[in-house]
């Protein structure tokens, strides 16, 4: 009797794995193009994105050209600026960030999760967080302290937040909800 317990077992078990085996792979292959775990998207390289979008020289707050399409949050890395672009490419709000000691890759990510509140890595209080991707362990995203300040990152520490002011926090925790697309650029 038990051999054939054990047998039973066996057997649900290995249906258990391909069945779940096979809802993974439905999952995967039905997620959009801009919701995928990769930034670019498709699959692609980082480094594949890593030139510099061009800028208006004459006004250096105006939204890159090359940064992309439809509605998505902008982040340059050598601005320390962001855009959240909505419908027909205008832009809503733009605004200066203090970057985090840890930088994303340039691509394209999706927000992934969301915090009304919560202490930062780097043990601040910290409100609308918005997070679209982690290097090597650090999660990254925006947030606002709730104290107001926007104080450059201890470069010692590991940390992933990009600080904003918590007007700017406000405005982008309506506009970047799950699964906004975050199109990172030099």
């Amino acid at each position: 009797m038990a051999s054939t317990s054990a047998g039973i077992v066996t057997g649900l078990t290995a249906a258990a794995l391909t069945a779940v085996g096979f809802l993974a792979y439905q999952a995967a292959a039905t997620v959009p193009a801009e919701l995928s775990a990769s930034p670019n998207g498709a699959g692609g390289s980082p480094a594949a994105a890593a030139s510099k979008a061009p800028r208006d020289k004459r006004h250096p707050t105006a939204l890159p050209s090359g940064s992309g399409v439809g509605e998505r949050v902008v982040y340059s890395l050598d601005d320390d600026r962001v855009w959240l672009v909505g419908p027909r490419n205008r832009v809503q709000h733009t605004f200066r960030v203090m970057p985090s000691a840890v930088d994303p890759a340039p691509g394209t990510y999706a927000v992934t999760s969301r915090s009304g509140e919560t202490t930062g890595s780097d043990g601040t209080q910290v409100e609308h967080v918005v997070r679209f991707t982690s290097v090597d362990g650090v999660v990254i995203g925006f947030s606002a302290a709730v104290d107001g300040s926007t104080a450059p990152p201890d470069p010692a520490v590991r940390t992933g937040g990009i600080r904003e002011t918590r007007e700017d926090g406000d405005a982008m925790w309506m506009f970047a909800t799950i699964g906004q697309k975050v199109v990172v650029i030099r």
